[in-house]
Formats: C-alpha cells, sequence, structure tokens
C-alpha cells in the first residue's frame, strides 16, 4: 500500500494542488486555560502540535503557517505529539522537521513518536528532533518546577508504559500526560487509580485528525476505541482532562472537511487568591 502511494504521489502533486484550494493553508489555534498554579506562580504555556505529516499530501505553506503561529505565541514549552511523517521517513523530511521546530523558542521542547513515525525509520525522525534540541519522552517524564510532563510511547505500534512514565513522576501539583494517541488514556486511568499523582491532570494527544473527512454534524470515521467518542476538543473524563487535537496535515487524502488544522495554546495559570 505505501509503496503503492510513494508511486503515485511522486512529485508531492497532492500537496501542491491542495494549497491551491482557498483557506487550505490556514491554521486554526485552540486556547485552553487552566488555573492550576499556586498563587504568586508564574504561568506557563505550553504549545502543542501533532500529526505534521511532512509528505507527499501535507502542503510545506500549511506546516510553515503552523510553526510560525506557534513562534509567535512564544510557549514556554513546544510538545510535540508525532506523527511526523507520512510515508517513508528521510534525511531530507527530518531537516525541515528541524528547521521548523527550530522557529520555535520554546525553552523545552518535549516529544512523543507516532505510529507513522514508528512504521518508517524513525532513528531518522530521532535525530532530526535531536537536532531541533528536543527531548524524547517514550515511557519517561521531566519535571518542570510545579509540573511533570510525562510521555507515553504509541498505544498502536509502540510499548506504552503509563506505570514506567509516571514512575518517576513523584506527586506534584500539576500532571501532563503526552502521548500521541488518546487509546492509551484507559491504561494512564488505570495507573492513576492505583498509584495517585497530580493535583491536576492533563492528557494531550493527537492521531485522530478529528476524522479528516468529516460533516457539520461529526467525523465519519475516527481511528481507536477512545478516539471514536473524543474525536478532538476537550473534556474531561474521570479525573483527567483529555485535549485531542485534530492535528495539521494529512494522510492518504489530501484534503480535510470540517476538521481544520489545528495547534493549542495551554496557559497554567496561578489559581485565583
Amino acid at each position: 500500500m505505501e509503496w503503492t502511494l510513494q508511486q503515485l504521489y511522486r512529485g508531492d502533486w497532492p500537496a501542491k494542488l491542495w494549497q491551491r484550494w482557498p483557506r487550505s493553508c490556514r491554521v486554526r489555534c485552540v486556547r485552553h486555560e487552566l488555573a492550576w498554579l499556586p498563587a504568586g506562580r508564574r504561568a506557563l504555556r505550553l504549545g502543542y502540535v501533532s500529526d505534521l505529516h511532512l509528505g507527499p499530501t501535507t502542503p510545506r505553506p500549511l506546516l510553515e503557517a503552523a510553526f510560525d503561529a506557534l513562534s509567535r505565541a512564544s510557549p514556554d514549552v513546544l510538545l510535540l505529539g508525532g506523527d511526523y511523517v507520512f510515508l517513508e521517513a528521510t534525511r531530507e523530511k527530518a531537516a525541515q522537521l528541524a528547521e521548523l521546530i527550530g522557529r520555535v523558542p520554546a525553552r523545552r521542547k518535549l516529544a512523543v513518536l507516532g505510529n507513522h513515525d514508528l512504521w518508517t525509520h524513525h532513528g531518522v525522525l530521532e535525530d532530526g528532533l535531536l537536532q531541533a534540541g528536543v527531548e524524547l519522552l517514550s515511557n519517561r517524564s521531566v519535571q518542570l518546577d510545579d509540573v511533570v510532563i510525562a510521555g507515553v510511547d504509541d498505544p498502536w505500534t509502540g510499548e506504552p508504559s503509563a506505570q514506567a512514565a509516571l514512575s518517576e513522576a513523584g506527586d506534584p501539583r500539576v500532571l501532563v500526560v503526552l502521548c500521541h494517541s488518546p487509546d492509551a488514556l484507559p491504561e494512564v486511568l488505570r495507573e492513576l487509580g492505583r498509584t495517585p499523582r497530580g493535583s491536576h491532570r492533563l492528557y494531550v494527544c493527537g492521531h485522530t485528525h478529528g476524522g479528516q473527512i468529516a460533516t457539520p454534524w461529526g467525523p465519519i470515521v475516527v481511528p481507536g476505541r477512545v478516539g471514536k467518542r473524543y474525536p478532538h476538543g476537550m473534556h474531561r473524563v474521570g479525573s483527567v482532562h483529555l485535549h485531542v487535537s485534530r492535528g495539521i496535515g494529512a494522510t492518504e487524502l489530501p484534503i480535510r472537511s470540517y476538521a481544520p488544522p489545528e495547534l493549542a495554546l495551554i496557559d497554567l495559570v496561578p489559581e485565583p487568591v
């Protein structure tokens, strides 16, 4: 299947055709504010983007628009949700990925891999992420003052372990779980039920594309059990706030319908006095 698409889409003509469509390269910015930090603490801005899908079905101007918007927003932490490519990972795509990420002046850049990354030569992509100053969180966590960010491997093609990711998290005031897909949420909830961590909890993911081809009444096809229930947007699931992004790029078909490309800015701010 992939070989056939590589031959069919040679020259990236689908992306070049799609970018001619009016507003096809506009990116929606979704904003959330969560008053979870201690009073007097400086706000922390998280920028999140996923499903870039560098390849023959995603226009380059669309990717540039997304990262230029992130650059203007100046997040403190840039979170990258995986699926950086569609079809084969190459050195050229890894260099493009590094150049785009390098536009964002975040002091920390953290990433997980997605199913499309793990299907191809993901070591090439990891090199590109490293070049851009990105830390890969594969079933591990990092601490940023009152906030812990834990990365869980992709539940579709990786080896996800919420236990490993959360084992070194301690009991922070704010726990942010970064995963490519919403389908690791049940495992995360089970682990949090066994060993409660975090007064406030946020799970950030993509993968669904919001259906990519949707109608005014909702998506037509969404992958995964959790994704079908929560195809996009912010939700409360048990003790966790769940943000599912529609992402930026496209896969088999170079179009989006009622599922606009989007990135997210999530501001963690002090609780009101």
